[in-house]
């Protein structure tokens, strides 16, 4: 593993926020996208400076209606990605807890499908999880498909090396825009 430089985050962490901006900005529908821990810690959001920077870039084409309904931003549960994650990982336990119940093995996904919206939940790597809030109108069935791919992808990258650059690097944020 490449370790992070005082440049800015490692190979590996770039390469996941790559994955994580491709999945937002390639799949119609995709409101917010969480990476939690397996202990509901948020590592990774499609709201963390690093993917904002790259979609501020792209700010000047139209933002579909679904996408940008409260102030022009992606709508996530009340806007924050902290919110996600903490819904992502409640829903992850919940799941964890009804298959041990039953007896049914591990949990792979869960889809919730309300009136306004969907939310995605499924399995990276040893407990850390993927949500992704969907809108009402989005194809489950693509979201799920890419999210599979997103997981495919990121979970032999998603280390605990990195899980710990991931939240070290998030923690400094938080702190350094609370100032």
């Amino acid at each position: 593993m490449t370790a992070p430089s005082t440049f800015g985050p490692s190979s590996e962490a770039r390469n996941l926020h790559w994955l994580l901006t491709n999945l937002v900005e390639e799949v119609p529908g995709i409101l917010s996208v969480a990476v939690v821990s397996s202990d509901g810690l948020l590592l990774l959001s499609s709201d963390d400076p690093l993917h904002q920077a790259r979609s501020t870039a792209r700010e000047d084409t139209p933002v579909p209606a679904a996408r940008g309904r409260r102030s022009g931003k992606r709508p996530g549960p009340r806007g924050s990605a902290a919110d996600l994650a903490t819904v992502v990982s409640g829903i992850g336990s919940l799941t964890v807890g009804a298959s041990r119940l039953m007896d049914f093995g591990p949990v792979k996904h869960t889809m919730v499908a309300m009136d306004e919206g969907s939310l995605f939940v499924m399995s990276i790597s040893d407990g850390s999880l993927l949500g992704v809030h969907g809108s009402a109108d989005c194809d489950m069935s693509v979201v799920a498909y890419h999210m599979a791919l997103f997981v495919g992808r990121a979970g032999h990258v998603l280390t605990p090396e990195l899980r710990s650059e991931l939240r070290k690097n998030l923690e400094t944020e938080t702190s350094g825009s609370r100032r």
